[in-house]
């Protein structure tokens, strides 16, 4: 019910979802499949704090708080091949929160999009790996650095998607701290307006930004509520949970004319 790819991703078969949802979230393939998504959690953490601490800078809380959601997409969801990074019906990320990069490149790594060799350069003016993602990296959709423009592109990429009758999904990763940006609402309003069910915005609700915590900076609560007034299907679920995770990813798979927001409570976890 299992299928391991080349790249060491991980993810059901046809078969295997039919038999999860005829025998619920307990099955011995769901239990697998996390157990699988865990191991690579564990690496790619190990990776990213080597990352940040060889290079002496980098977001490190930003980057551990949504590392189990990032291996959830790629090594147990999302359609891509790291030996064609183009491959045209490939399920896209934006990772809109643009500083926890690290976090992306380790996972991207693990896939095999590129060698981890590359590490030793991060953020350095002369290599390859930068702060923030650039599309000159295999793997990388969209650069992203200024926060709250995240979920417009995700919405662009969903409208072709739909305009070109193309199967695949786009996943935006966003930070909490730039639901602050009013361009965020804009995008989100057109997105329901559109009926862009093929698109899944996900959450790192950490509630922590830079210059503090996300409520005293600037309350988001009711944060459901909110994303539910814009017209999109909620799903809450602890951002630190692989299971939950992966629950909410198929769920939002069920497509009813909106789009779907997963508010992913997290927790940095060593």
């Amino acid at each position: 019910m299992l299928r391991y790819g080349a790249d060491g991703r991980v993810s059901l078969t046809e078969a295997g979802r039919l038999v999860l949802g005829l025998c619920g979230s307990d099955c011995d393939e769901l239990d697998r499949v996390v157990e699988e998504v865990e191991r690579k959690v564990d690496r790619v953490k190990k990776t990213v704090m080597a990352m940040v601490t060889d290079a002496e800078t980098g977001h490190l809380r930003s980057s551990l708080s949504c590392v189990k959601i990032l291996c959830a997409l790629y090594f147990a969801k999302m359609r891509h091949d790291p030996r064609n990074p183009r491959m045209p019906d490939r399920d896209r990320l934006v990772l809109s929160k643009g500083h926890a990069a690290p976090a992306l490149y380790a996972v991207l790594a693990e896939c095999g999009y590129f060698r981890k060799d590359e590490f030793i350069d991060f953020r350095d003016i002369d290599g390859v790996l930068q702060g923030h993602p650039e599309t000159y990296v295999p793997g990388i959709e969209s650069p992203s650095g200024s926060l709250g423009q995240g979920l417009s592109i995700a919405v662009g990429m969903a409208l072709a998607a739909k305009m070109d009758r193309r199967p695949y999904r786009v996943y935006v990763l966003l930070g909490d701290g730039e639901l602050n940006e009013g361009q965020v609402w804009e995008a989100a309003m057109t997105a329901s307006h559109m009926g862009l069910d093929n698109l899944v915005a996900i959450v790192d609700r950490n509630r922590s930004q830079l210059c503090g915590q996300t409520e005293a900076v600037k309350s988001l609560e009711p944060l459901a509520e909110r994303w539910r007034s814009f017209g999109w299907r909620v799903l809450e679920i602890d951002g630190n949970d692989v299971r939950q995770i992966l629950e909410a990813l198929d769920e939002a798979d069920r497509r009813d004319g909106r789009p779907t927001v997963i508010i992913a409570y997290t927790r940095v976890e060593l």
